[in-house]
Order: structure tokens, then sequence, then C-alpha cells
């Protein structure tokens, strides 16, 4: 069946705010789920380690077109629910839609690709639909040399080509970026996007507040990728302001499914997190509202994919701690939140600033309606990615993310934030994603990593230009 690219994309473009849970979380959670039972046509490329490695190159040969954008999985651990293997394609094929729809890339040249590394779900492995190999997933030195093949390969086949990774397992994912993000113009959206898209919040919320970003103390419930990726990212916000990392640092608090990380409480922690492992004598805590009511912290963000675990007894402590508390139960998808808005306004009497990681419904307490902010990483990766891409850069560089959220942030008025919104509307996701570009590309020349020259003389309306629309 024939699909016509320009009427899709115009709809989507049209109806951003209707359409993006359909298209992405928190419907793409469970189509990913039963994605080998419900595939109704080829979408992308499948490129298999079992069969593929050592000649990914004369793969990417079969693609009929150039390419500027791949967003690229390996199933590893798509949003909160697992190892999902080649099922994960969903999430690829919904993010390209979203840097069409929203940030300009021309569909005939996005390429969504899920690399089938094995599995290590059982259903999966013994279900007879199911899409990829029957084979456990490879092991981390197999993983890291088949996705240097295939990033070297991308570059080599299209030099041009921005890889954006998305949903490897933690221990894969920040490996791969360290190797990477120097060889080509790549970056992770689960790292880097979901800082970004956080810090603009957190720098809306300390508005909020009256707090200064440097006296700010946050607490982590989760310290997987994501949680390190906003944490690193508000460390280095905290560093623009004034402070040293060390410093910075000590404001950070994560706990986890073990408790408070620090370096006394026992056991092997990732080198990712160690950065963030206390060092100063704080107490080793089991409980989360243990860890609030000691830190007093001014801001609670959850990226666990563990559920509902902001009990009543934490939402009150942050309130104990600070008049408007930020509550970010960030991990997607909605079933996955650490606490819905609901109970997020009713616990804290309306005195909460939320944002969640999935949509949720405006709430009505005491007379009063509240609408959710929602912490999309949407806002940022369509705009760094574009940008990147649009002047030619030599990599995407972490001092793109801090700027994107910077502009982000710029976009909610001082009424709104009043009203506790911090996020502006998705409706504007278009203009958004332009001006972020926008700012990508001059923070790209400033550090001399753009190669289109002459840099344009007004890199808004460049992007502008620069970007795909949706029209006959």
């Amino acid at each position: 069946m024939a699909v016509d690219a320009t009427l899709y994309y115009g709809v989507l473009a049209d109806h951003i705010v209707e359409l993006m849970p359909v298209v992405y979380t928190p419907t793409v959670g469970a189509m990913c789920l039963t994605y080998d039972r419900s595939m109704r046509n080829h979408l992308g490329m499948y490129i298999s380690y079992f069969e593929h490695r050592g000649r990914v190159c004369s793969i990417l040969g079969n693609w009929p077109f150039d390419v500027d954008i791949i967003v690229v999985t390996d199933g590893g651990r798509i949003l909160g629910l697992g190892d999902l293997g080649t099922n994960g394609m969903g999430i690829p094929i919904g993010k390209i839609a979203l840097y069409v729809a929203g940030g300009g890339f021309h569909p005939v040249h996005s390429l969504p690709i899920q690399l089938d590394c094995g599995t290590d779900r059982k259903e999966y492995l013994e279900s007879p639909f199911y899409l990829g190999a029957k084979q456990p997933r490879i092991g981390k030195l197999e993983h890291a040399s088949f996705l240097e093949e295939f990033c070297m390969a991308v570059k080599d086949k299209w030099p041009g080509c921005l890889i954006q990774f998305e949903d490897f397992a933690t221990d894969r994912a920040f490996p791969l970026l360290q190797s990477m993000q120097k060889k080509c113009l790549c970056f992770n959206d689960d790292i880097q996007g979901t800082g970004s898209v956080v810090l603009a919040g957190f720098i809306n919320g300390m508005k909020a507040q009256g707090t200064p970003i440097t006296s700010s103390r946050v607490v982590f419930f989760g310290a997987g990728s994501a949680a390190v990726g906003v944490a690193t990212q508000i460390v280095q916000l905290m560093v623009s302001e004034g402070m040293s990392s060390e410093d910075a640092r000590k404001n950070i608090y994560m706990y986890d499914a073990k408790g408070l990380l620090t370096i006394t409480r026992g056991g092997l922690l990732p080198d990712y997190s160690k950065p963030f492992a206390r060092v100063d004598g704080t107490p080793d805590m089991s409980s989360l509202v243990a860890v609030v009511q000691h830190v007093r912290p001014h801001a609670l963000f959850g990226l666990s994919g563990a559920g509902p675990l902001f009990t009543q007894d934490v939402i009150e402590a942050m309130c104990d701690s600070t008049d408007r508390p930020l509550i970010f139960p960030l991990s997607n998808p909605t079933s996955k939140a650490e606490v819905t808005a609901e109970n997020a306004y009713t616990w804290s009497n309306g005195k909460c600033i939320f944002a969640a990681g999935s949509p949720f419904a405006p709430v009505e307490h005491n007379g009063k309606k509240y609408v959710p902010g929602q912490g999309n990483n949407v806002f940022v990766f369509p705009g760094i990615g574009f940008g990147s891409w649009a002047v030619g850069s030599k990599e995407v560089a972490d001092e793109f993310f801090i700027e994107a959220a910077k502009e982000l942030a710029s976009y909610v008025s001082a009424d709104l934030l009043e009203q506790g919104r911090i996020y502006p509307a998705i409706a504007d996701l278009r203009e958004i994603s332009r001006n972020v570009a926008a700012r990508t590309a001059e923070c790209a020349y400033k550090m001399n990593l753009a190669t289109k020259m002459p840099k344009p003389e007004n890199m808004r309306q460049f992007m502008a230009d620069a970007m795909y629309v949706p029209a006959y």
C-alpha cells in the first residue's frame, strides 16, 4: 500500500498536539511490546550482527536514497520496558516522524534503523512471530565492535549524516557515546536530549521558586543513563554560573533500588555513576523519604522506570523542604511514571510544579485547574539534530545541549511561571525547533565546529528556509 508522505506529515505537523501521543509515547511503548504481531509494512532497515557483521557498509548501499538523519536502536532498553530486541523498531520510526514533522528533516532522507544484536527476553526467543534472530544478546565487546563498524559505515556512505542513538542499555550507551562522539556526528537522546529538556524545566522551576541555580539541591530517583545525563547537565549549568564541578556535584543526590549512592554503601558502582556517589560522609539511607527529609531538596526527578514510587509521604516531605517543589516523574511510558499528576497536585495541595515524561490530563483540585507540564525530549532533539546537520558540524558537542535548554526555557513567560507552567506548548514545536536549531548552529560556529561557509547572516531565517515543509 502506497503512503502519501506529504499528507501524512502535513496532518502530523498541523495536529502535533493530538497526534504526538499516537506516534510516540505512550502509544509507541504498547506498540513495541507487540510489534512482531502487528507490523503491517516494512519501514527503515534491519541490520543483523548475526548476518551482516563485516559487511555493514555494503548493506547500507542497498538503501536507495541519500540519508541526512538516522535514528538507530538495538532494542536493549526500550523506554521503561526493558529488552525488546527487534520489537524496538517502533522507537526509531516514531522518532523519525517527529524529526520530520517537528524538526524539518526531509522524509526521503530520514532513516530508522533497527540493529539486531539478539535478545534475552525469553518470550520473544520462544515466539514463532518474533522477527529477530533467536539468539541471546551479544556481549559488550562484540557489541562495541559492531557499533563502531556501523557508525564508520554510515560516515563513509553519508559523510554529513547525523546518527541519534536511542534506547540502548545503560551499560552500553555510555561507552558507545564516549567512543563515537568525536568520530562522527552523533548523540544519545536518552542521555543528552533528556538532560537538555529537563534542564530547561529545572531552569524555569528555579525561577518560579526564586532559588538561585547554585543554591539548588536535587534528588534523583534512578541512577541510569538518563539520570546521569540530566545530573551531568545540571552540573555543567552550575559550572557556567561560577561553581566548580566538585561543588556542583555536592548539590546532587542519587538514589536507586539499593539506596543512596555513596562510596560506603557496598557493591560496585558503574563508572558512569561514580562521579555522583557521595563522598562527604552523607549517611547511607535505604528509603527515599529519608533522603528527602535529610537533603531538603528543591527538586525531585524520577528516572527509574520503576512505576509509582513517589508516595504521599515523599511528596509531603518535598513540600516541607520548599514552598514550590519541582516534582518530575520522567519515566516512560505513562504506566512507569513515578507519580501521577492527580496524586502530585493532591498530596502537595497544589503547591508542586509538575512535569512528566508522558502526557497527563489537567487536574482540578480545590476549585483550581492545574495543567501538568511535559518534559518531552521532542522540545530539543529535532532542533539540536537539525542545527548540527544544517551547518555541517564536526560533532554534536555537549555545549549544544546547554544552549538548547536555555533557548527552550526562554519560551515561558513570567506569567506562566507564576502559574507553575515551565514548558511551552507543544503546538509551537516547529518554531521552537527552528530557534533551537539556530542557537545550536551559533554555538557550533563559536566552537569552530561548523563547516558550512560562509556563516549565514540570519541564522533563524536560514533554518526556516532549510526546513522541509509538508505541502503540495
